[in-house]
């Protein structure tokens, strides 16, 4: 955007739209590797915008092509705690062959701009850098500073984006007391008279786990009792199988308690097939904070048909609830037997916060300016996001990043799926709640 753009009046629901597209088509998918194809040249596209509207943005690169953007706007009163907003600008790999338009090509159709990323999350990332240039623009500071963050590697776990920053470069962060970011401030419609906006204030904790056997090598002709394959593949199939006990926490049961209200109904936390039922497409988002996981995701052994290998690996996904990690170990430690041997990947805490405070009115006050059917209640999230990085430096952390979506819409199924898209409509909607939001906060 340009200074005759400005003039002539461009806003934030202006280019949003565009802003979205030209991340989606900057590949920034994470391998889970050293690689990052991408995330300098995203980061690099953000630090350009920023500086067109006299920002002065900072690129960290943690490692060859791994780099993440930050930036602080002065608010009117820099003695308030400050605000953090930070989004990830990697993306998970997708398969052009499965989608119905190209996953980074950014295509706008049937009212939705489609591609990888377009939920999880350059949507936000388009967002804020919409409400960041807008205000800068027209001269309106913010409340309070803001930093802003974009940030490399969140699809495997952080270490090279949020990690990084926390653990070398905290002073980024001086004086902030919470943050937003993916993963809530969402519509879910009961009905045309009320719609609720799921803000997350928990986010299960996770065990990415290697188990490793170790057999007798040998001829694949021979009878062979000690046979690494075997004796994982039992294993592998017992947790994969194993259903955890129900755990309502905190945020759960607010959840249930605003959700049966909203329904006229009381919801049974002993009955959670029948409270899924109710829930449309935000049930898989729901039903995995209800328990803990652990979802077998990589087998590998052997080199030769004719081989019986002296060794077998598999990878584990290992979620847990907050205040339910040394259960959920005990359960996969009894499940695996005692010739597994187990060892941590990667591994983070479980969040859990508070639905109340001022931060969390602001959210109230800008969803219902912008839609008077809405009510913001809290909820868990099932996987896990750069939150916890933050929350080591005492940020407070909420998943707000708001989106009015039609009813029809199976926005659980677009992370991580195929055909990931978002509606245009809740692009600018998401701008308009996030500039209130801001001079509320």
């Amino acid at each position: 955007m340009t200074d005759t753009d400005t003039a002539k009046g461009v806003s934030g629901e202006d280019e949003v739209v565009d802003l979205c597209r030209e991340l989606i088509r900057i590949d920034t998918s994470n391998y889970g590797d050293h690689s990052g194809p991408g995330e300098r040249k995203a980061a690099e596209y953000v630090a350009e915008k920023l500086a067109e509207v006299g920002l002065e943005p900072e690129i960290y690169e943690s490692h060859p092509g791994r780099a993440s953007t930050v930036a602080r706007i002065a608010g009117e009163d820099p003695s308030r705690p400050a605000l953090l907003i930070h989004g990830h600008l990697d993306v998970v790999p997708a398969n052009a062959g499965d989608w119905t338009h190209h996953p980074f090509s950014g295509e706008v159709t049937d009212g939705c701009v489609w591609g990888r990323g377009a939920v999880d999350m350059k949507d936000m990332d388009a967002m804020t850098l919409a409400v960041v240039r807008d205000r800068l623009r027209s001269g309106r500071r913010p409340p309070r500073d803001v930093v802003v963050a974009f940030l490399a590697d969140e699809e495997a776990g952080g270490t090279y984006g949020a990690r990084y920053l926390v653990d070398h470069h905290p002073e980024l962060f001086e004086g902030v007391t919470e943050g937003i970011s993916e993963v809530g401030g969402f519509s879910f419609t009961i009905s045309e008279q009320r719609r609720l906006y799921m803000i997350q204030t928990a986010e299960k904790g996770m065990h990415w786990m290697k188990l490793t056997v170790a057999g007798t090598a040998g001829h694949g002709s021979m009878i062979h009792r000690d046979n690494a394959i075997t004796e994982l593949s039992e294993a592998v199939a017992r947790v994969g199988r194993h259903e955890f006990p129900v755990r309502v926490t905190k945020t759960t049961r607010a959840f249930l308690d605003e959700l049966g209200d909203a329904l006229g109904i009381e919801l049974d936390p002993d009955d959670m097939e029948t409270t899924l039922t109710r829930l449309g497409g935000i049930a898989k988002l729901i039903g995995a904070t209800l328990r803990n996981t652990a979802n077998p995701t990589q087998l590998n052994a052997g080199y030769k048909v004719n081989v019986i290998p002296g060794e077998a690996t598999a990878h584990i996904d290992g979620r847990f609830l907050p205040g339910h990690e040394e259960e959920f170990l005990a359960d996969i430690d009894r499940l695996l037997g005692p010739h597994v041997r187990r060892e941590d990947v990667h591994h983070d805490k479980a969040l859990e916060t508070t639905f109340d405070g001022a931060t969390v009115a602001a959210m109230q006050s800008a969803l219902l300016a912008e839609d008077p059917t809405a009510k913001a209640i809290p909820y868990m999230l099932s996987g896990g996001t750069d939150a916890k990085s933050f929350d080591d430096l005492g940020i407070r952390g909420f998943g707000f990043a708001p989106l009015k979506l039609p009813p029809e819409l199976d926005f659980a199924g677009m992370f991580h799926g195929v055909d990931e898209r978002v509606p245009v409509d809740g692009l600018k909607f998401g701008v308009r709640v996030l500039d209130r939001f801001l001079d509320a906060s």
